[in-house]
Order: structure tokens, then sequence, then C-alpha cells
């Protein structure tokens, strides 16, 4: 675990390393996931199942271990604990309501120069999301991807999430019952991002792939983009708590522990301006983590990648949190809006005392899939627009092309393009 503050002599040079650090996998999979894509691609279906055996050891045969259907998906949702089904439903339901508010409207309207203008927005045609399976197979991920897609008018869902030895995660499909998804497909790993996007015997091509994934699903991805579209290229998850030291010390251990536990690579930042708080929290944190089940990553996560950032005013914490542009960043001071004013650059801020990192993950509404690895200064969460796409529209009658017209004639020939200027000019004359 990493200490600094911002009175330290080298603290600069420290803080630069911190932000241009690179946590993403050291493995060089780059030419291991173009082989498996260019197999899939020229191969299809078998080389699925070749690759599903080795990795998953699932072997592909029946229509049964290729799909998972929609009843089964109906009667893992009839098998939950009440309480658990109604914890779903109202994710679900939460999340709905604030995607809905994300629609964008059409626009279309007349210039003063006469020419009619707008745009219109249409949902992609099928959407292929991909669920972890194993250790991170998570129902609340499908519904945060799945129930975007279908608020923007998406008519194909397509769910593709690794079985290994065929066992499925029952939240999961319970999940899909609910999110309304149209095919499950038993197929992970880079393998399965190539058939979304190239389409093989069984499974048809989809238009946007989303869902987050080890660094082999990532980097399928980043290699398929402009086959497809994508989501974002995920990294280690990321979590940036600035709190003063009115401040439990248990709950702001808890909140860096929820993202340590994701994986070993993953960062928990604490800044404060207690020194004396940061050692409990740094005491709170041995102490929970030895009891968690996921003990074993959390500990590697903290120890290799936590750190206490000690500041002398925390209205220094902006421009810090704005450099390190973090994927999830908790404000939980007094006046969390103050922050939040100058806060430009993170995935997603979580304001005040009460309001944990993990409550976000769930219920809130807002999306969980956002950007890591800085990305935040570029890039926003998962939404609506994702799984759209807007397409522009002109009108001119001869009266409006008798205004403008000229101009592009103009700007056509200063540029060499003959047959752009006289495609106008014809109509002027």
């Amino acid at each position: 675990m990493l200490r600094l503050a911002t009175t330290d002599a080298d603290f600069e040079k420290k803080f630069r390393r911190l932000v241009d650090d690179r946590r993403d996998s050291g493995e060089d999979v780059s030419r291991v996931v173009s082989g498996i894509l260019g197999e899939v691609r020229a191969l299809g279906d078998e080389a699925l199942a070749e690759f599903t055996e080795r990795f998953d050891k699932h072997v592909l045969v029946a229509e049964d271990d290729w799909r998972i259907g929609p009843q089964a998906c109906r009667d893992a949702y009839d098998a939950l604990e009440p309480a658990l089904r109604d914890a779903l439903e109202l994710a679900a339901t939460r999340i709905r309501a604030y995607h809905l508010d994300q629609l964008p409207a059409d626009r279309d309207f007349t210039d003063q120069a006469g020419v009619r203008l707008g745009a219109r927005w249409h949902p992609v045609d099928a959407a292929g999301l991909y669920v972890p399976g194993g250790r991170a197979a998570y129902p609340s991920s499908l519904l945060m991807n799945a129930i975007p897609a279908k608020v923007a008018g998406v008519e194909r869902l397509v769910v593709v999430t690794p079985t290994p030895r065929g066992q499925v995660n029952p939240l999961v499909l319970a999940a899909a019952h609910i999110a309304g998804i149209d095919e499950i497909w038993r197929v992970g790993g880079a393998q399965a991002i190539a058939a979304l996007a190239y389409g093989t015997e069984r499974i048809k091509r989809v238009d946007v792939i989303t869902g987050p994934g080890n660094a082999w699903v990532a980097e399928a991805k980043r290699q398929l983009f402009g086959v497809v579209g994508i989501d974002m290229i995920a990294g280690p998850s990321e979590i940036l708590v600035v709190a003063d030291g009115k401040n439990d010390p248990d709950w702001i251990a808890a909140d860096l522990l929820s993202q340590a536990e994701h994986d070993p690579s993953s960062q928990s930042i604490l800044i404060t301006d207690d020194e004396e708080f940061a050692d409990q929290v740094a005491d709170r944190v041995d102490v929970q983590c030895a009891m968690l089940s996921t003990e074993q990553a959390a500990r590697a996560s903290w120890d290799d990648n936590g750190v206490l950032l000690i500041v002398s005013d925390l209205a220094e914490a902006p421009a810090l949190a704005n450099r390190l542009a973090a994927e999830h960043v908790e404000l939980a001071v007094d006046d969390p809006e103050a922050l939040f004013a100058r806060l430009r650059h993170a995935g997603s801020v979580f304001l005040g005392r009460h309001t944990p990192e993990a409550v976000g993950d769930y219920v809130a509404g807002p999306n969980h899939v956002l950007p890591t690895g800085r990305r935040a200064r570029f890039a926003s969460g998962l939404s609506v627009l994702d799984f759209m796409k807007r397409t522009s529209f002109i009108e001119l009658d001869r009266a409006a092309l008798g205004r403008i017209g000229p101009a592009a004639v103009a700007l056509a020939n200063a540029e060499g393009l003959p047959a752009h200027a006289k495609s106008v000019e014809l109509r002027l004359k």
C-alpha cells in the first residue's frame, strides 16, 4: 500500500507515476486473441466448439449444450427466494426509469435560409451482451447492459456467457428473464466476441457488443471495433474516496474494499486531510479484509495498488481527482457539492456520507458500466445512446438552394472537386 502526502518533497514525481501507472494485464494477449478471432471467422461453430471444450471444459454437441432457453430462465426466476427476486426487480425498475430519461429527441426545423434540417434517432438492430462466468458472474451487470438496450428499442438481444463444466449461475438466468433476453449462448472468451461480430452457422452477427470481461475479452473488443460498435475497453475496477476525519473509519474501509475484492489488479485510493483518520482506515481495512470470503483478491489489490493520500486541505482533492479520472469517486464530506462543482473527470460520483459506491452497482439507477484507466477524461458510462445512432437529414427548395448553393460551389472549386461544384451549379441555373 502506497502512502503519499502533498507536503512530501517528491510528491509530484510519485503522484505522476501513480497517474501514469497501467494496471491492465501485463500478458501479451494481442497475438493469441488475433489467432482466435481468425479461426472463428474461418471455421465458425467448429472453432467455437473447440475453444469452449479447451477453455471451459464444456462440450457443445446438442442444442441444449449450445443454448439456454427461455424456460430455464423462467424456472430460475421462479425458484428465487422472494426477497432476492424483489431485489432484482427493484434494481431493474430503477435502472429502466433512469435510462428512459436518456432517450434522445428527434429534431426537425427550418432555419433562416429556408433549409429544413434535423436528425432522427434509431436503435441498432441487434446487440450482443457479454456476461462473465465463474467468479465474475454478476446478474447486476446483465441488467445494466440489457435494460438500456431494451429502452433504446433494440429488437434482438443476444447474451454470450461461459459455462465452465456446464455450470451456469441461476441468478444470471433470472436476470435474463427480467430483462427479456432473446438468446443465451454457452460460449465465452474472445471466441464469443468473434462469434457476435462475424456470425457463425448458429449465432447471427450483431451490431454492438457491450459487457465486461477479462483481458482476452477486452482485447477482442478492441480488435473488432469497426466491425462492430463496442461500449469501451474496460480495465481493472477503481475507487477514489475523498473523506474527512468525521467519517466512521469502518465505513470508508468497507468502501475501499468494495472495489479491491473485484480483482488483484483493482485499485482503491483514499484522499483525506486527517493523517490519524488515514491510519484508522488502514487498520480497519486489515481487520475487515481478514473476514472476507474474497480476502485473497482484496488483500492483493490493497497491498499492491492501494493508496493513502494525505492533503493539507480537502480543497486540493478535486485537482488530484481530475488527474486520476477514476471510475468511481466518493465525496464523503460535509459539503460534497463544493468539491463536486470542481470535479470534471470521473465515471460516476457518489455524494455524501450515506452514498456508498456499492449502491450504484445495484439499485441506484445510473449505469455501473463505467470508464476505467483514466478514460473518464474522454469517455462516459454506458447509456441508451450506446445502442442508438443518429441520422441527419437536409431538405432544400429552389429558393433555399439559391441562398446557400453559391457558397458550396465556391468551396468545391477551391478544393479541386469540380463534380461537386457542378452538381450544385446545374440546379442553380
